[in-house]
This record gives structure tokens, C-alpha cells and sequence, in this order.
């Protein structure tokens, strides 16, 4: 077994041709082999190659070069327009691949990404066969990759775009790179050259100071990093969660059964280590790592804090059964994940003698249960606002994000209730007939129905929101009155605007029923 190195440990890998192994592995319909393959942009005035494939590169084409220069080299080229924003996604799709490694997992568009491996490594007998392990992984991905470990992230990526061969010797490795390593503006780069210092080794054998007040304090701040003289780390695209197990599998699972049972045991594991620290989660992420690179996520998410096995697994088959497609495992699948991203304070709690927690538990789980098999967003909750507006006075939210709802507003004892219980939204216009111009509504017609006023409440004057009011809008003022007709039915009627103040002949609207 191989000694595992001190201090942390990046991996970068490097993918030269991902635009074109992109085109080629994805949609293969695409590739003929009646020529070398580029990928172009309008660029300048011009349509330019901004990729090509090892055979274009040996054939003398380069990136920057005009499609017409490049088609009179080559007449057989294949020129396919470029697509950045499917070639970010195809570098998603390759980090998801590379979190069977490491959960922390950096992409460097447009070609590259960095592992943090600090306390990976275990995993493997030595670095040599961590390395083995990323290349035959990434053979589904790219013809072509470049990849080297170093005690930082810019150290290993230096090393894995401009080291020519394999080192032993991780230091003196980075001292024989170019000064290209850094990365600098070209300028930079040129005022190094020209005074002689052609590698990173030139250039940390000289005084610091110096070379900063000459080259810039950017180009001693990058070689620091390089050769691991300064602490560096990487923004990873996932934020490390609060809880992770895992289960790998020497001969990959083939049914979608068995990998259900499995997360149920990682549940079961999770609920061990929560107790443990008197949490409970929130969301719990399981990823599925098929052996042909493929991952497959499953997400459900909690109303309380959660820590039950049972109930976990059972919002997973839940979130299973809801899929439009069923699970493939492919070839199987060789790692099996289960993530607590998020987790809160959860005490063991003594039950109600009336039962009340005990509803609010199954009232929780059922919530839980209809959010992951319908939607998150489909099952709401209505929460009072703060506004003098009645439309806005709620909002109608995800139930599964409001554990814990605010309270509303008690009503006054003896009281009517001041609000219907149906508004309509927006408002629907009526004809009034009122014995003052500004005074309740004594008949009014709605949806072809005539109905007479027996009593009337109000007004109660609503004021438009003049500090946001939108540009054009006059803000006219409300005058509420509660109605009841002579059929003993109840409603909610306004009139849009002060008689005389604000306009010649106000409108008026149904804004709501009561019960």
C-alpha cells in the first residue's frame, strides 16, 4: 500500500479536445470519417475555427484561423458551428462523473477541472493508481486528457498543461515549467523572456520584491501558488454537505430494487450519525453512480427536521414513483451515495397527552409525501403578509418550506370577519345604482343578475400604495362596504376612486365573497 502524502492534494485534469469529443461522443450521427473535424465562430468580421481535432491540429489547421484558409488547406474538412453552451454542459456532465472521487469538484471552463482529493486518498493503494482509476473513467468522455496531482490547485494545473513527460520529483517539476505556466497577460509574459527568465525555477530563485515591482504583484502572487509557497483552494460547484455515506460495490448492482435497499442502509446509517449529533435533515440527496460514468440524482426534501429511515426511504420510492421515466441501471451501478446537504437541531420530543404533536408529525410526513410524488411547488401553504392591500395581505407557499408558519392575525371577538373568505383575482367589474354619488350601493348587477342591497357595511378606504406606484398609474383610493342582499347572500364590493377628488364617475368592482 502506498503512503498517503501530508498536506492536501488537488488533481487537475486537463481536456484539450472537449469541444470537438463533445460533438464526436454525443451526438456521433454528426462525425464521418471522410475528414478531420472543426468547430467555428464568426469572430472579426470573419468565420473563424475556435476548435479542432487531433487530425485538423496535425494537417497544420489552428484555432483563429479563417474557415476559408482552412478549407483551401484541407478541402475534406468537417466545420460544425461551435456551441458554448453545450460544451459547458458536457464539462457538468464530466464533473458529475468525477464526484465518484471526490465530492469537491471544480470546473475551469472551457476545458478543465480540479479535484480536491485531501483525504481521498485513502480509497487507493497510491497516487499512481488514483491517476489510473480518473483515466479509465474519462475514456467515455474525451480521446485525449492530461492530468496531474501537486500541492495546490494551480500547481497541478500547470503541471498538467505544460510538464512534457510524467516527473517523480513533484518539485523540481514545477521549477523546469515555462513561465507560459503562470498564465499571465502576454505582455507579462513577453517582459520575462526578453530578461531571461524562461522557467518557474528562474524565477524563484530571485528576490520576490523585485520581480514585483518590475512584472507586477500578480506575477509573484501566481508563482507562490504554483510552487505551493502559499495556501490555495478551490470554489467547489457543490458546497461540501453536512453529512455524507456511501456504499462502492466491487461487482456493480443491476436492478433498481437492490439500489433502493441500499439507500434505505445508508438511511439507516444517517439516522445513526444524526442522533448521534441531535440533528435532523432537511434534504437528502442520493447519487447513483452507473458504471459507464452515467449519475443519476434522486432529491426529497423534509417540512421539519427528519431523521426516521423508514419515512426517508419511503420519500425516496415516492420521488422514484413520480418519475416520467424509470430508473436504468444500465451496466449497474458501481457506487451508491447518500448526501444530508442541509440539517437542523432536532430533540428527542415528548408527545402530547392529547396527541397534538403526534397530528403535526402526520400532518408533516403527509406533506412531505404529496410535495415529492406532485411537486414541491404544487402543494402551498397559505402565510399572512404584511400589506394594507387585501390581495397581497397572503401569499400562497411551498408547505414544505414553512415547517413553522407564522401565525395569523385573531379575529376580533363577536365580530364579523373583516375579509372573504374567496376573492376574486383581479376584481370583477359591476353595475351600482347608489343614492349618493359617494355613498354604499343600493342595487347592483353582477354576472346578468340583478341584486338588491338590504344592508350595507362601510366604507372602509383603502390608499393605493403611493411608493410604488408604477409610472401611469393614477392611484386611486378604495371604499370597501360589506353587502347583503335580500336572499341573505354576502359580498365584498369597492368603489374604485374619490367622487369629485380623484375622478367624474367612479367604477365599481366585486372584489369577494363571504360565507
Amino acid at each position: 500500500m502506498g503512503t498517503k502524502p501530508a498536506g492536501r492534494r488537488f488533481l487537475a485534469l486537463w481536456l484539450p479536445f472537449l469541444s470537438t469529443d463533445r460533438l464526436v461522443r454525443a451526438q456521433p450521427c454528426a462525425r464521418r470519417d471522410d475528414g478531420p473535424l472543426v468547430l467555428t465562430d464568426r469572430q472579426r468580421g470573419a468565420i473563424r475555427l475556435v476548435a479542432c481535432d487531433a487530425e485538423a491540429l496535425s494537417l497544420g489547421l489552428s484555432p483563429g484561423m479563417t474557415l476559408a484558409d482552412a478549407r483551401a488547406r484541407v478541402p475534406a474538412l468537417i466545420a460544425v458551428e461551435a456551441d458554448p453552451a453545450a460544451d459547458r454542459h458536457w464539462l457538468e456532465r464530466i464533473a458529475d462523473a468525477c464526484d465518484r472521487f471526490t465530492p469537491l469538484v471544480e470546473t475551469e471552463p472551457p476545458d478543465g477541472l480540479v479535484l480536491d482529493m485531501t483525504g481521498c486518498l485513502h480509497l487507493h493503494a497510491s497516487e499512481a493508481d488514483l491517476i489510473a482509476a480518473v483515466e479509465a473513467a474519462m475514456r467515455r468522455w474525451a480521446s485525449r486528457l492530461r492530468l496531474a496531482m501537486a500541492a495546490t490547485p494551480e500547481g497541478a494545473r500547470a503541471l498538467a498543461r505544460f510538464q512534457s513527460a510524467p516527473a517523480r520529483d513533484e518539485a523540481a517539476a514545477l521549477r523546469r515549467l515555462p513561465v507560459a505556466a503562470l498564465e499571465l497577460e502576454a505582455e507579462a509574459e513577453r517582459a520575462l523572456r526578453r530578461a531571461g527568465l524562461k522557467t518557474l525555477g528562474d524565477l524563484a530563485d530571485r528576490p520576490s520584491a523585485p520581480l514585483a515591482a518590475r512584472f507586477g504583484a500578480e506575477a509573484t502572487d501566481r508563482l507562490d501558488r504554483v510552487l505551493g509557497r502559499s495556501d490555495s483552494r478551490i470554489t467547489p460547484r457543490r458546497a461540501l454537505p453536512a453529512l455524507m455515506l456511501e456504499r462502492r460495490f466491487a461487482e456493480p448492482i443491476t436492478t433498481a430494487d437492490t439500489a433502493m435497499a441500499v439507500i434505505g442502509d445508508l438511511a439507516g446509517a444517517a439516522a445513526g450519525v444524526l442522533e448521534e449529533r441531535c440533528r435532523g435533515g432537511r434534504r437528502f440527496v442520493a447519487r447513483l453512480y452507473r458504471s459507464d460514468g452515467h449519475v443519476i440524482d434522486l432529491a426529497v426534501e423534509s417540512g421539519l427536521p427528519l431523521r426516521d429511515p423508514a419515512r426517508i426511504q419511503r420519500l425516496f420510492e415516492e420521488r422514484v414513483g413520480a418519475l416520467a421515466d424509470p430508473i436504468d441501471p444500465g451496466f449497474g451501478f458501481d457506487m451508491i451515495r447518500l448526501a444530508v446537504p442541509r440539517d437542523e437541531p432536532l430533540a428527542a420530543a415528548q408527545l402530547a397527552l392529547e396527541g397534538g404533536a403526534a397530528r403535526e408529525e402526520a400532518v408533516a410526513a403527509l406533506i412531505d409525501r404529496l410535495s415529492t410524488r406532485v411537486g414541491r411547488r404544487r402543494v402551498r401553504r397559505f402565510v399572512p403578509r404584511d400589506s394594507h392591500l387585501p390581495e397581497q395581505e397572503s401569499l400562497a407557499l411551498p408547505a414544505i418550506d414553512l415547517p413553522d408558519p407564522a401565525p395569523w392575525p385573531p379575529a376580533e371577538a363577536g365580530e364579523p370577519p373583516p375579509r372573504p373568505i374567496h376573492l376574486f383575482d383581479p376584481p370583477q367589474p359591476i353595475e351600482v345604482i347608489a343614492g349618493l354619488p359617494d355613498g354604499p350601493p343600493q342595487r347592483f348587477r353582477w354576472r346578468r343578475t340583478l341584486h338588491e342591497v338590504l344592508r350595507a357595511e362601510g366604507p372602509e378606504r383603502i390608499g393605493a400604495q403611493w411608493w410604488r406606484r408604477p409610472p401611469g398609474d393614477p392611484g386611486l383610493t378604495r371604499d370597501y362596504y360589506r353587502v347583503e342582499d335580500v336572499r341573505g347572500r354576502r359580498f365584498w364590493l369597492f368603489r374604485h376612486g374619490l367622487y369629485g377628488d380623484e375622478c367624474a364617475d367612479p367604477r365599481w368592482y366585486m372584489h369577494g365573497l363571504f360565507a
